[in-house]
């Protein structure tokens, strides 16, 4: 498809012209509230408050994988190569848990087994998680969002099993679409997926045009701090788990590192995909280096490396669907920053003052409040007034997770001692 994406970027560039714009990432960059330039300076600088965390994780993974292979095959102190962190852009690493977990004997909560034991259905689950926001205050879903909804996967048809979240008609009525297994990550994504429906619920009497986050980075955003406060505490408390949830240390920092290497791991190379394309659509990144340019970016980044060499006959950006299907990436970025910034803010309101990592906002309506505020708003206002309903600043800020994962930064900082890191 290299050339036809060729194409495609002249094509998207007139159309940008045509309306105003330099170019069509100086469009998407319209969509933020403040200067294209500016914005790329903000993206930065989330970047860099969260850059040093990453460093961190990438020193030790590196190492682990360094011994597993040989340093021949993985630099002590250069790029890991890009095959080897299981996932085809390794884009998050969560499948190579098993090589690096840092305490493989630590006893550690089976929640799907809980789940199970209780045998809790789909649709379960599911009321137990609107249970969630109707304790933070919000209103009930509506009673046809059980009967239009899917929630298993139907036998007599193949389906998109992707988890999703609708409000088909702009005026409420608010659907999933999931295939759910009894599980603890489905659990977990259903929290998700109620958060958009939770938005949608919120802002469905405003304009259509105003029907959406504040900007595309709150939507995902939402669902998943919610998804932040699904602690063991919480699942004590609405029944799932039994007996003592405290968790030792050592799985503590087994969690830590199970989600860092999906949150964490993804930072760099959320930042880079749309970096990519605005350089294309500018002109700095020209047709003839195209694949190059994406080497580059991924190396500078995330710290990675094509296992083989790589040439301008390739178009490895074409590989990543949001590229040929013209999906702008930031929201992604964004949303790994603010929802710990949202959850931040929440457990303040909640009162609570512990560990972020342990905060649940379960049955705070105070919590709620400030969750409402700024659901109602939708896209109507500038997105800083948005986010300042609900955590009471104008400016995104990173700081919350660093603040979430201090103990896993602790912990790396001590195990990367004498390591080369960076690259």
């Amino acid at each position: 498809m290299r050339a036809d994406y060729a194409t495609f970027v002249e094509l998207g560039n007139a159309g940008a012209r045509g309306v105003g714009f330099t170019d069509l990432g100086d469009l998407w960059r319209s969509s933020y509230d403040m200067p294209a330039w500016d914005f790329e300076k903000e993206v930065e600088r989330l970047w860099q408050q969260v850059r040093p965390l990453y460093e961190q994780l990438h020193c030790y993974v590196r190492a682990k994988l360094s011994e597993k292979y040989g340093a021949d095959k993985v630099s002590p102190d250069g790029k890991i190569p890009a095959h080897l962190l299981g996932n085809m852009w390794a884009q998050e690493w969560g499948t190579i848990y098993p090589m690096v977990e840092p305490y493989p004997d630590a006893t550690s909560v089976d929640i799907t087994a809980a789940l199970q034991d209780k045998k809790y259905q789909p649709v379960d689950m599911v009321r137990m998680a609107e249970r969630f926001f109707t304790s933070l205050g919000l209103d009930p879903l509506p009673e046809t969002f059980y009967e239009r909804s899917q929630f298993t996967k139907p036998r007599d048809r193949d389906v998109v099993c992707h988890a999703s979240a609708w409000d088909v008609s702009y005026s409420g009525d608010l659907r999933i679409k999931m295939c759910i297994k009894v599980d603890f990550e489905d659990f977990v994504t259903i929290h998700h997926e109620l958060g958009h429906n939770y938005y949608y619920m919120y802002y469905n009497t405003l304009p259509a045009l105003y029907q959406s986050g504040a900007h595309d980075g709150f939507h995902e955003g939402i669902g998943d701090t919610l998804a932040l406060s699904v602690t063991p505490g919480y699942l004590k408390v609405i029944g799932v788990l039994e007996g003592d949830v405290e968790r030792s240390e050592e799985s503590l920092i087994n969690l830590m590192m199970q989600t860092a290497l999906d949150k964490i791991a993804f930072l760099p190379f959320g930042r880079m995909i749309d970096q990519w394309r605005w350089d294309v659509f500018s002109g700095k990144i020209t047709p003839e280096e195209m694949n190059a340019g994406w080497w580059r970016l991924r190396e500078k980044y995330q710290g990675v490396e094509a296992p083989v060499e790589r040439s301008e006959a390739d178009f490895d950006p074409g590989a990543k669907y949001h590229i040929p299907a013209n999906t702008p990436y930031m929201r992604y970025f964004l949303a790994r920053i603010l929802q710990f910034q949202f959850h931040r803010a929440m457990c303040k309101a909640a009162g609570y003052e512990g560990p972020l990592h342990e905060c649940s906002i379960y049955g705070s309506e105070a919590a709620g409040d400030k969750l409402k505020a700024m659901l109602a708003m939708g896209a109507s206002r500038p997105w800083p007034e948005a986010l300042e309903a609900l955590t009471g600043g104008r400016e995104m800020d990173a700081s919350a997770l660093v603040d979430y994962f201090a103990p896993l930064t602790a912990w790396l900082e001590k195990a990367n001692a004498g390591r080369t890191c960076g690259w």
